[in-house]
């Protein structure tokens, strides 16, 4: 069971979390609990960070410091109400907050930030939550101890930022925390882990529900439960359409192409170690317990529905690459995409005219000053005659395995769309045909949202949903 930030947001939110815990091992259930850092400390951390490494003001390091220990003491005491266990708590808290201190303090004087040092800093929320999360089970009676994820077993590459899961990390958890399910609720931290130097990596945001995966995949569990803040995955985002609903059973493929796609409530990644390990993940509330969620499974055995949900990417912009010269020139598309991966660029999507003189792509935002540089520089020899840029852009995806094929979807999506008066900038659908994903113009990208959940009757309580 992996807890989100929201979950454990304050000391009477990880009470209730400790005290749901163990409701749930009190039936006759083995638990492990993975958790995130208390809501809003990670993003303290980074913002935090690169001040110490831009400013190099050691008394906002304290100050920062100061408000970060009363948060956690704060959370002890709602959270702990038996005074040794309290005690030990704090001990460890303050040996951590010490430790984070001084490497802030040390960012300021060397006034440089590093992808290590960054996954090093980012860390210690993770750190400083799981020691009050497992204190609370015990003070609630139950046999609790907390780990880091490189203690749990949890070992990668050294991609600080980014880091990827080694194979021997699954026999390390299952000989780690294995045996502890038995006669206690082992508490791990999400996120974090360790490269096969000991020095801490990150998964990346959001990797919480990746080490639930992973955790989960090792010790072969019947399901993989996410607890987060959300009735589960809903047919597209509420605060765009109210009405939409949430879907109660979805396939593992489904589901990758909607977090890939813009939907928060997964990581693109955490998935992964369940689909390979045939383990079916549930995403649930931990504010309405009762509600089922969304059941993810390897089989989507109701077929009924074509589409299940609609997602919208923002932050993007779009590149066009254009020029006579491209036209049977061999090696182009290769040295684009080679091009933009020396320099970092992540593409999310990619439409090539049949001409071949014209080439889109899809890129993030925050990616798209080096992207232009990159491929200007790469092409001064006159094959692409332009390299042209769009940041008013939107991607918006329709996801569905029912779609597959299903004759007209296409037809349906673009027709509703010129219905609603919203103009298609490009277009892209995999051989696979589980989702079709086209570009919009920022200002029109809700309303092609709202547009197509309505045209595929997705707010409904229906079939899958």
């Amino acid at each position: 069971m992996k807890f989100g930030g929201t979950s454990i947001a304050d000391g009477k939110k990880i009470r209730h979390v400790a005290q749901l815990l163990i409701s749930y091992k009190e039936a006759g259930n083995q638990v492990v609990a993975i958790t995130s850092a208390l809501g809003g400390v990670t993003d303290g951390l980074l913002t935090n960070a690169a001040e110490a490494s831009q400013k190099g003001k050691v008394s906002q390091v304290k100050e920062f410091m100061t408000d970060l220990a009363k948060k956690h003491y704060d959370a002890i005491s709602d959270a702990i109400d038996n005074e040794r266990i309290a005690d030990e708590v704090i001990e460890t808290i303050d040996i951590r907050i010490d430790e984070l201190e001084k490497a802030l303090i040390g960012i300021c004087y060397l006034g440089e930030l590093t992808p290590r040092s960054i996954d090093y800093i980012s860390s210690y929320g993770e750190r400083l939550a799981v020691p009050i999360i497992s204190g609370s089970i015990r003070s609630l009676g139950t046999d609790s101890k907390p780990f880091t994820g490189g203690e749990a077993g949890i070992s990668t590459t050294d991609d600080y930022g980014n880091a990827r899961p080694l194979q021997k990390s699954y026999a390390q958890i299952r000989r780690t925390v294995g045996p502890l399910v038995e006669n206690s609720i082992p508490v791990v931290t999400g996120f974090i882990a360790e490269d096969e130097n000991g020095i801490i990596t990150t998964l990346g945001r959001g990797g919480s529900d990746f080490t639930a995966s992973l955790v989960g995949a090792a010790i072969q569990a019947d399901e993989i439960w996410l607890w987060k803040e959300v009735h589960g995955i809903m047919t597209t985002d509420p605060k765009i359409v109210p009405e939409a609903s949430t879907i109660s059973q979805i396939s593992y493929i489904e589901a990758m192409e909607l977090s890939y796609f813009g939907a928060k409530v997964l990581h693109p990644r955490a998935i992964e170690p369940a689909i390979i390990h045939g383990i079916p993940v549930r995403v649930k509330n931990t504010f309405d317990t009762q509600f089922p969620g969304t059941l993810i499974v390897a089989d989507q055995n109701c077929s009924e529905e074509v589409a299940k949900a609609v997602t919208l990417i923002r932050k993007v912009a779009a590149i066009n690459i254009c020029g006579a010269g491209m036209v049977g020139a061999i090696g182009t598309a290769a040295k684009i995409f080679t091009t933009l991966a020396n320099a970092g660029v992540n593409i999310i999507m990619i439409s090539q005219s049949s001409s071949e003189a014209n080439m889109s792509l899809i890129i993030e935002q925050s990616h798209l000053k080096r992207a232009v540089k990159a491929l200007e520089h790469a092409f001064n020899e006159g094959v692409v005659g332009e390299v042209a840029y769009d940041e008013d852009v939107c991607v918006v995806a329709v996801v569905g395995a029912g779609m597959d094929g299903s004759p007209g979807v296409a037809g349906k999506i673009f027709g509703a769309l010129g219905k609603g008066k919203i103009n298609v900038i490009m277009i892209s659908q995999g051989s696979s045909q589980h989702n079709i994903s086209f570009v919009v113009k920022e200002e029109d990208a809700e309303e092609a949202v709202k547009v197509l959940h309505r045209e595929f009757g997705l707010g409904k309580k229906n079939g899958c949903n």
